[in-house]
């Protein structure tokens, strides 16, 4: 069974769709596209596609992934363009690579967040960033399944800045400034998420957005704690492919 790896944005008004239904458009594009998709074994077969790293209802993304096993050896551009051209608008598929060794989500260990701010102040959204990070520990509360949970929102972050945005965003009035937050979270237990991290603001600096953020997920890999640059996930499994191990339609390559 091949193994394809999938990066697809979430856009738009898609944003708010949940994790469930995303994966119900997938399953049905896949089908529309003809994609010869690999089933699990037993009594209720399920077509072999697994996620890594969802991001939250309500949030917009630029790196989603998934992966799909296949019967047949496909060609990953192929296989990005009529999967692209099966789902609905919002739901955009933007690279396909054949699986290496190794998992996916092991390569997932941290995600940068673009967080918009209609109408917030800089100057307070400064010094808002500024208390949190010399803070050791915010710790934040969130209701969960099981009820409320405390944890440290501080720990997780490994950059956060401020800028003034330009251009409109969805509740943005004309001349009114848009305060852009841009941050590296690590992945941990629990998640700490944007959302997360605008409650320690509001804890360390009573800073609080006039409305609701507009988050978007820019980018999810492998992390370089030193800068806190992220890696693309998919660069291994092309250096794989590259380096004559599997071909693009995974048959062995000479080397």
């Amino acid at each position: 069974m091949q193994r394809l790896r999938v990066r697809y944005a979430k856009r738009g008004r898609l944003r708010f769709t949940s994790h469930r239904d995303i994966s119900r458009a997938v399953e049905r594009a896949v089908r529309r596209a003809g994609i010869p998709v690999a089933y699990s074994a037993g009594f209720s077969p399920h077509p072999k596609i697994s996620y890594a790293g969802a991001a939250p209802t309500g949030v917009a993304s630029e790196a989603e992934y998934l992966e799909i096993g296949v019967t047949t050896p496909c060609e990953p551009e192929r296989i990005r363009g009529d999967l692209d051209g099966s789902l609905p608008p919002g739901l955009d598929v933007l690279d396909v690579v054949e699986a290496g060794p190794g998992g996916l989500a092991e390569r997932l260990e941290a995600s940068e967040w673009e967080v918009r701010l209609p109408g917030a102040d800089p100057g307070l959204a400064g010094v808002a960033v500024e208390k949190f990070l010399s803070a050791g520990a915010v710790e934040v509360e969130r209701l969960t399944k099981k009820g409320p949970r405390r944890f440290d929102a501080r720990e997780a972050v490994l950059r956060l800045a401020v800028s003034e945005g330009t251009g409109r965003t969805a509740a943005q009035v004309p001349g009114q400034s848009c305060v852009i937050l841009r941050m590296v979270v690590r992945h941990m237990t629990p998640a700490v998420r944007p959302d997360d991290v605008l409650a320690g603001l509001r804890l360390v600096a009573d800073f609080a957005p006039p409305v609701p953020p507009e988050v978007t997920r820019l980018a999810q890999g492998l992390l370089d704690v030193g800068t806190g640059a992220l890696a693309d996930p998919f660069d291994l499994d092309r250096e794989t492919t590259r380096g004559g191990e599997t071909g693009p339609v995974g048959e062995h390559v000479a080397g």
